[in-house]
């Protein structure tokens, strides 16, 4: 049975109907499926069973604390790009010795950090990036696991915003630069290379991006081999994409397959970084209807969530299904709506062009958004962030309040500066 669905006309969330949840923890709130996230994770797992892997959870998808305990018991290792992600892992009881951290820009102190607590490997993305880790782990007197990350210059055919793997991004290292710095790296006692990494881009809805890459590692890492230098692993990234319309995307079995393929004889372990594909269509966004009106033949419903809860639509254009929690037989007149926020923005929507049967009051449900959801909600407007809820079976979990005025001035203050200053 599906984690959302109808039942007798009103709509589910495994087996609570979510008008309960709405009177019980308010609107708008982000509502998770705990079973969808264990069916998402097994399915990998069950994909990969013939190639030695490790599934690397991105917790930028969604960083709620119950959300990677719950990975973290099934086994699930991390990928992470920040010491804030970094700790909320160790917070959550994951492995550190599962641990990936990857992105451009990591600061002295989280590689200090990284370091002191043993993650599995840095996911290096320059030069002075490699310098630093050297550096750093050298002062520690540790030696630092690392990664380089390759850009494959591979086109992965999706959003221009999220597409990392091409030579123009600002992510990863040339392959021909990295054959050279795998080079320096071999020749220091504080670095141990013991896997090379990419990562081409989000929301990926066909398989050659992928394996086109996969065939570009496995070149250097040939290279590498010829030249008496190992890998343990390859990390070949996430972005497998997740229907949010009509798109098209790739069966996990299917890139299970062809990876498998592609690494028959070979002993590295595969590495994975699925964030979208384990969470996205795990969650919703539940919000009520304020106001409906109409402007000069265009109607809108005006709900109580807006582009600071969920930015995925006005940032990338995103379509999301939403759907009514009731499906009322009754006659009700259908017309086309915005569905907009209150927020004092023109791009302040959540869908466009959308035809259902609302009044003011009733509530709706903006599908799959349990990935890039709350992680890039914000305070615009002096706004607080959405409730947080965990379903399992008939029991729902708060897992994160409301945020209030009081919880956004907490860490504000109204100095008194001395005159002249």
């Amino acid at each position: 049975m599906p984690a959302f669905d109808y039942r007798n006309g009103f709509y589910h969330v495994e087996d609570l109907d979510l008008r309960e949840l709405a009177e019980q923890f308010g609107t708008p709130a982000f509502i998770y499926s705990e079973s969808a996230i264990r069916e998402a994770y097994h399915h990998f797992e069950l994909a990969f069973a013939d190639q030695p892997h490790l599934i690397c959870y991105a917790v930028k998808a969604n960083s709620n604390l119950s959300i990677l305990q719950l990975l973290a018991s099934m086994g699930s290792g991390f990928d992470i790009v920040s010491g804030g992600e970094l700790t909320r892992v160790l917070k959550a009881g994951g492995n550190p010795k599962k641990i990936v951290f990857s992105g451009v820009g990591k600061t002295q102190e989280e590689i200090s950090q990284a370091l002191s607590i043993g993650i599995h490997c840095f996911n290096i993305e320059s030069e002075e990036e490699l310098t630093k880790i050297e550096k750093v782990a050298s002062a520690l007197g540790i030696v630092a696991p690392i990664s380089l990350r390759v850009n494959p210059d591979v086109d992965p055919k999706t959003h221009p915003y999220i597409s990392t793997g091409l030579k123009q991004s600002k992510f990863g290292i040339p392959t021909e630069t990295a054959l050279r710095l795998y080079q320096q790296a071999d020749q220091s006692a504080a670095l141990n290379i013991i896997g090379m990494n990419c990562h081409i881009g989000s929301q990926i809805t066909e398989l050659a991006p992928f394996t086109d890459a996969l065939i570009k590692l496995l070149e250097l890492v040939d290279a590498l081999t010829q030249k008496g230098i190992f890998m343990e692993h390859i990390d070949i990234g996430g972005g497998m994409a997740v229907q949010y319309q009509n798109e098209d995307s790739v069966a996990i079995a299917d890139l299970a397959e062809a990876i498998t393929e592609l690494m028959s004889g070979r002993p590295q372990k595969i590495l994975l970084e699925p964030g979208r594909s384990l969470v996205a269509n795990a969650g919703i966004l539940l919000t009520q209807v304020i106001y409906v009106k109409e402007n000069s033949g265009q109607n809108f419903a005006i709900i109580d969530a807006a582009m600071n809860d969920f930015i995925r639509p006005a940032l990338y254009k995103a379509w999301h299904n939403v759907l009514p929690i009731i499906q009322f037989a009754e006659e009700r007149p259908e017309r086309e709506y915005e569905i907009v926020g209150p927020i004092c923005e023109s791009g302040d929507f959540l869908a466009k062009q959308r035809r259902l049967k609302i009044r003011s009051g009733d509530l709706l449900s903006i599908q799959s958004a349990g990935a890039y959801g709350f992680t890039m909600s914000s305070n615009y407007n002096s706004r607080g962030r959405s409730a947080e809820v965990l379903v399992k079976g008939t029991h729902a979990k708060e897992i994160r309040r409301r945020e209030s005025i009081e919880d956004q001035m907490r860490l504000e203050s109204n100095p008194s500066f001395d005159s002249g200053y």
